[in-house]
């Protein structure tokens, strides 16, 4: 565990209980704080943008179009998930690709590392379902990943067993609240902090049990790599589209490719029983990379982008540095 100095004269209070600010909120009472975490909407959470997040842990694969840094945070989330949440998922995950798409994968191959190439023989022994699917892939064996609706939760409960208090309903005015301040409202904060944008994942949700997958599969794509991510009981994610759009619908262009490419991946998607189309709207700042901004003892945890359940730990472990030693991370954070 963290080495921790205890400021119980301080309390702190988080703002939003998605991925951003249940992290933070965990982190900060195993540390001694005395924490309040409100949001605004019930314990369903369907309103949040981590509701229809696909839940993917793959810092590896995520290199390929992302800035340094969210590698670098996505690495050290790894080790903060292992340890709270030891049942994590850490099987891997696998990028595969038809062969029009030929180029666009040896390009993923070169921009990526941390991978073993996978023979047809090799690809069907770790995923059966996928037997004569696809001449190769490639495998990322310390990559993993969580079931949003599932690790919210369980988040929320440690966060209580750590002695915080969560507050359901609760919405709640920033400069109204005592002590530190930690404000993780996602697009939300876009009414102080004009230059937020939404950015659009649509997600489609499926169920079949003619299709075992033990990790989350990768398709190379001509707009977008299609998300197939393996969840409980039969269930399987299908996204994860980036569109600058602001609605919270999903088009008929988007659905008709998403589902089409899950079919290329195996056909038996194709008798696949829909369960839920919806999408969610992920706060970005113009760069597209995450920032703590801090003014006095008001404290802004956003722009987490498409990244959030990879990053959101190590931007917590950032925060809390910053409140008990000072300490300042120079690529993330934002002094006023």
């Amino acid at each position: 565990m963290l080495q921790t100095i205890k400021r119980p004269d301080s309390p702190v209070s988080i703002i939003g209980a998605g991925i951003a600010g249940a992290w933070q909120a965990l982190l900060f009472a195993q540390a001694g704080h005395a924490v309040t975490l409100h949001e605004r909407g019930d314990e369903a959470m369907t309103d949040a943008a981590s509701h229809w997040a696909g839940g993917m842990l793959a810092p590896y694969c995520e290199a390929e179009i992302a800035e340094p840094i969210i590698s670098r945070l996505g690495l050290r989330s790894l080790d903060l998930w292992r340890r709270e949440l030891p049942d994590t998922p850490f099987n891997g995950s696998l990028v595969v690709a038809h062969p029009r798409e030929r180029n666009d994968f040896e390009r993923f191959a070169r921009m990526t590392e941390d991978h073993r190439r996978l023979d047809a023989a090799g690809l069907a022994a770790l995923e059966p379902s996928l037997e004569g699917r696809f001449r190769d892939a490639l495998f990322f064996p310390a990559e993993g990943h969580v079931e949003p609706r599932r690790v919210l939760p369980k988040l929320h409960e440690r966060i209580k067993a750590a002695g915080g208090t969560i507050r359901f309903g609760s919405d709640v005015i920033a400069s109204e609240l005592d002590g530190i301040v930690i404000d993780c409202r996602g697009i939300s904060a876009r009414d102080e902090q004009k230059e937020l944008r939404g950015v659009k994942g649509e997600m489609i949700l499926i169920e079949t049990d003619e299709v075992q997958l033990a990790r989350p599969v990768r398709l190379i794509h001509p707009r977008w790599p299609l998300y197939v991510i393996p969840r409980e009981n039969g269930l399987f994610m299908l996204g994860a589209t980036s569109i600058e759009a602001e609605d919270t619908g999903v088009s008929v262009r988007s659905a008709l490719e998403l589902l089409g490419a899950a079919y290329t991946v195996h056909p038996a998607f194709g008798e696949a029983r829909i369960l839920e189309f919806g999408s969610g709207l992920r706060p970005a700042y113009p760069d597209n990379l995450p920032r703590i901004g801090i003014r006095d003892r008001k404290i802004s945890v956003n722009g987490l982008y498409r990244h959030g359940f990879l990053i959101a730990p190590a931007l917590a472990e950032l925060t809390l540095a910053y409140v008990e030693r000072g300490q300042i991370d120079n690529e993330v954070m934002q002094c006023a």
